[in-house]
C-alpha cells in the first residue's frame, strides 16, 4: 500500500509533471473516466443513472464515464452545469466525444434514475455549493440514491475535509494517483464511502519532486523495532511511568501496554500511600516510590518517560514534568501533565524538542494552544510548530505532527476506542516503543495505528483493559505488517 497523501496543489503538480514527462492530459482523463466507469459497473444497480458533470476537469471525467457506460448498454442521463461551448481543454475534447444528449443541471435529471455519478466539483472547490448544484445534491439525499463521486464528493474541501454547506453521502469515491487530506479527515472521510485510488498513469517518480510530508498512518510509514536474537530485557529499554493516588488504573493501563508492545522493563513511580495498589497489580510490573523523583531520573537506564495518566493536576505535576524534560530523554506528556499547564503553554513549550510527544485530545489541546482554527491536521501541525514537540492530536482521525511539517493521519481506527482508559493505553504504547529506541514521531504514529488495529480486531464490547492483551496477535503477523 502506498501511504502518501497529496494536497490539492501537490496533485495539480503531479498532473503537470506527468504531462511534462510526455503523458498527454487527454490520456490521463480517459484513464480517470475508465476508473470511474469500472467502479460504477461494480457498485451501482444496473439501470438508468444520472451523471452530473461540472464545468472543469471533473466534468470531463464524467463525460468519459458516460461514454464508456453507454457503450456497455447502460442507460445514461448526463447533466452539465453550464454550457458545452464554455468547456475548455481536455474536458471540451471529452464532451465532443459524447454523442448522447446533454441536459441542463436541475433536479429533473434524477427522474427515473437508480444511481448517480457525481462529477460536479473536484477537490479544488473552495466555496459553499449553491444554486442548481446545491439543489441537485440535496435531492439526491432526499431520494437516497447511491452515489459514486469523482475525485471527492462535491462539497467536500480537498485539503481540510470540511463540508462546504452540503455534500452527498457516497457509496464510493474514485480518486487518482494518491488520496488527498479531505479523503482522510473528518467529516469528509465519512462522505466518501469506499475510497478507490486509481492508477491513471502518473509515474511514482513525480513524488521525488513533490516530496510529500503527509502520509496515511500504517506500517509503510514506519518500522517497528526489531527484536535482536541476543537481546535481553535491559537492551529492550526501561520505561518509567508516573502514577497517582486517585485514578490508579490509568498508569497501570499504560504500563501494561508498554510491556505488551515490547519494553523490557516498566516501572510505575507512585506516592507512598498508593504503592500497595500498584504492587497488587501485574507481578511483572516494577513499582517504586515517586519521591525523590530526581533520584528515579538519575538512573539513566530508565530511558523513556511518561507523565500524566492519573498523575494529578497541579504544581507538583509541573515540577515533575520540568524535571523529566531536563533529562533530555524521550518523554510522553499526556492527560494531567498537559492540563497542569492550562493557560501556561509558553512555559511548557520552552524546553520542548522533537524528543517529546504531547498527546492531547481536543479539550487538552485548547488548554495548551487556545482556539486554533482548521482541520485536525492543520491544528496538529500548528501545535507542533509552536511547541517544538511531536503532537498526537487524538480523535476519530488522529493526526501525529512533527515540528518540521511531517504528519500522519490514522484513517481506520474504530469508534470502539471511545471508552475510558483507551488514551492511557495509547500513551503506554508510545513510551514502550520509545524505550526500545524508536524515534518519537514514528513511535507516536505506530502506537496510534496499533491502538486502532487492536480495537478493530477485538470489536464491539471493547474496554481499555482488552487493548494490551489483543496486541500480541497484531504484532505476531509481522509479514502482513511489512507489506500493508
Amino acid at each position: 500500500m502506498t501511504n502518501e497523501i497529496l494536497s490539492v496543489e501537490q496533485m495539480y503538480r503531479a498532473d503537470r509533471l506527468a504531462m511534462a514527462g510526455g503523458i498527454a492530459g487527454e490520456r490521463l482523463m480517459e484513464a480517470a473516466g475508465w476508473a470511474v466507469a469500472r467502479a460504477a459497473r461494480r457498485l451501482l444497480p444496473k439501470g438508468r443513472i444520472a451523471i452530473l458533470c461540472g464545468p472543469g476537469n471533473n466534468g470531463g471525467d464524467g463525460f468519459v464515464a458516460a461514454r464508456l457506460l453507454a457503450r456497455d448498454g447502460w442507460a445514461v442521463r448526463l447533466g452539465l452545469l453550464g454550457e458545452v461551448g464554455r468547456l475548455k481543454g481536455d474536458a471540451a475534447i471529452m464532451a465532443g466525444r459524447w454523442t448522447g444528449r446533454v441536459e441542463p443541471m436541475d433536479t429533473s435529471i434524477l427522474e427515473g434514475c437508480v444511481g448517480v455519478i457525481d462529477a460536479l466539483f473536484g477537490a479544488g472547490l473552495a466555496r459553499d455549493l449553491e444554486g442548481e448544484a446545491k439543489a441537485v445534491i440535496g435531492e439526491i439525499g432526499r431520494r437516497k440514491l447511491p452515489v459514486i463521486a469523482v475525485d471527492v464528493p462535491s462539497g467536500v474541501h480537498g485539503d481540510s475535509g470540511a463540508v462546504l454547506g452540503i455534500a452527498p453521502d457516497c457509496l464510493a469515491t474514485v480518486t487518482f494517483f494518491r488520496p488527498k487530506p479531505g479523503h482522510c479527515l473528518l467529516p469528509g472521510r465519512l462522505k466518501c464511502g469506499e475510497l478507490v485510488v486509481a492508477d491513471i498513469g502518473i509515474p511514482d517518480t513525480v513524488l521525488g519532486d513533490i516530496k510529500p510530508t503527509l502520509h496515511r498512518n500504517g506500517p509503510g510509514a514506519w518500522a517497528l523495532p526489531a527484536t535482536a536474537p541476543d537481546g535481553h530485557k535491559y537492551s529492550r529499554g526501561h520505561a518509567l511511568i508516573l502514577g497517582g493516588t486517585q485514578m490508579t488504573g490509568a498508569a497501570r493501563l499504560a504500563a501494561r501496554a508498554a510491556r505488551r508492545v515490547g519494553a523490557g522493563l516498566v516501572t510505575v513511580a507512585a506516592p507512598s500511600e498508593a504503592l500497595d495498589i500498584y504492587h497488587a497489580g501485574d507481578p511483572g510490573l516494577l513499582v517504586a516510590p515517586a519521591e525523590p523523583f530526581d533520584a528515579l531520573l538519575a538512573d539513566r537506564r530508565r530511558n523513556a518517560l511518561l507523565l500524566g495518566p492519573g498523575g494529578g493536576v497541579g504544581e507538583a505535576m509541573i515540577v515533575r514534568v520540568e524535571a523529566a524534560l531536563a533529562t533530555g530523554r524521550p518523554c510522553v506528556l499526556d492527560a494531567d501533565a498537559l492540563s497542569s499547564f492550562e493557560g501556561r503553554g509558553a512555559e511548557l513549550f520552552r524546553p520542548l524538542s522533537d524528543r517529546v510527544v504531547l498527546t492531547p485530545h481536543d479539550g487538552e489541546f485548547r488548554r495548551l494552544f487556545g482556539e486554533v482554527a482548521g482541520s485536525r491536521l492543520e491544528r496538529a501541525r500548528q501545535g507542533a510548530r509552536v511547541s517544538g514537540a511531536v503532537v498526537l492530536l487524538k480523535g476519530p482521525d488522529t493526526v501525529v505532527a512533527h515540528p518540521d511539517g511531517r504528519a500522519t493521519v490514522t484513517t481506520d481506527a474504530p469508534p470502539f476506542l471511545a471508552t475510558a482508559g483507551s488514551g492511557d493505553v495509547l500513551a503506554g504504547l508510545i513510551v514502550g516503543l520509545l524505550a526500545q529506541g524508536m524515534e518519537p514521531f514514528a513511535a507516536a504514529s505506530a502506537a496510534a495505528w496499533l491502538h486502532g488495529r487492536a480495537a478493530a480486531a477485538f470489536g464491539p464490547g471493547l474496554i481499555a483493559e482488552d487493548l494490551p492483551d489483543i496486541l500480541p496477535a497484531i504484532l505476531a503477523d509481522k509479514g502482513r505488517l511489512a507489506h500493508e
